[in-house]
C-alpha cells in the first residue's frame, strides 16, 4: 500500500492550491472543448447529441478534480474509482466511437488534475490529430450493407440469373424476399449485398438491367452502426 500512496504522490509535480486548482479546471475545460470540436468535426452519422457533447466537457472537468482530491491517497483513489464503476448511462451508446472520445475526455482530465498540463496538452493534440486523419482518409472503411431490389418478368424467374453479376461486383449477397408484382406478371426480389470497394453503383445497375429486360432495379443504403 506504500508502493501506491508513493505512485499516486509522486504524479502530481505542483502543490496543490486554489490557484493551480482553478487552472487544471480551466486546462480541463479548454482541451475538452478542442476534443469535442474534433468529435462534431468527424462526426459520420445523421445527427450528434449535443447532451454526449456536453457530457464528454463535464466528465473531464469534474475527473479533473476527483484525481486532485485523490493524488495522495491511493486508498481513497481506489474507492471512488469503485463508486464510478457503478454508473450506469442511461441511453446505450450504439457507436463504439463514443466510447473513446468519453475515455479520451477521461484521460484528459485525469492527467489536468494531476497538473500535467504539458502531457495533457500533448495528448489532446496528437489524439485530435490522428482521429482527423482516420476520419480524413477514411481508414478501414468499407462499403455499407445495401438493400438491392430487382423486378425480373415471370418468363425470365430462374435461381441463377444473378450469380455472375454478385461474383462480379459483391462481396456477399443473401436473398430476404420473394414477391411477385404486377398482378404475378413480375418477381421482385429483395437482396441485402456487400459490394466490392471498386464497384459503381450505376455500372451494378447496368449490369443488372440487361438481364431483367430493363425493369426497375433500386439500391437503398442501410448505414452500419457498429
Amino acid at each position: 500500500m506504500n508502493f501506491l500512496d508513493q505512485l499516486f504522490s509522486s504524479q502530481a509535480s505542483y502543490q496543490s492550491n486554489i490557484y493551480m486548482i482553478l487552472i487544471a479546471l480551466i486546462v480541463a475545460t479548454v482541451l475538452s472543448l478542442v476534443i469535442t470540436k474534433v468529435y462534431m468535426i468527424t462526426f459520420t452519422g445523421e445527427r450528434y447529441s449535443q447532451a454526449f457533447v456536453h457530457t464528454i466537457i463535464m466528465l473531464s472537468v469534474i475527473v479533473s478534480v476527483v484525481m486532485n482530491v485523490v493524488s495522495d491517497n491511493a486508498g481513497v483513489a481506489f474507492g471512488l474509482f469503485a463508486i464510478f464503476s457503478l454508473i450506469r448511462f442511461r441511453s446505450a451508446v450504439t457507436n463504439v466511437k463514443d466510447i473513446a472520445y468519453i475515455f479520451f475526455g477521461l484521460c484528459v482530465g485525469m492527467t489536468s488534475g494531476l497538473f500535467q498540463f504539458d502531457l495533457a496538452i500533448i495528448l489532446t493534440l496528437f489524439a485530435s490529430f490522428v482521429f482527423y486523419l482516420l476520419y480524413k482518409f477514411e481508414y478501414g472503411k468499407g462499403k455499407d450493407t445495401q438493400i438491392l431490389k430487382i423486378t425480373v418478368p415471370e418468363n425470365l424467374n430462374h435461381e441463377n440469373l444473378l450469380n455472375n453479376i454478385f461474383a462480379e461486383y459483391t462481396v456477399s449477397h443473401t436473398l430476404r424476399q420473394v414477391e411477385t408484382t404486377n398482378l404475378g406478371t413480375m418477381i421482385l426480389y429483395t437482396y441485402a449485398i456487400r459490394s466490392k470497394n471498386t464497384t459503381k453503383d450505376k455500372e451494378l445497375l447496368d449490369r443488372i438491367r440487361e438481364k431483367n429486360a430493363n425493369l426497375k432495379v433500386s439500391i437503398t443504403y442501410m448505414e452500419n452502426e457498429y
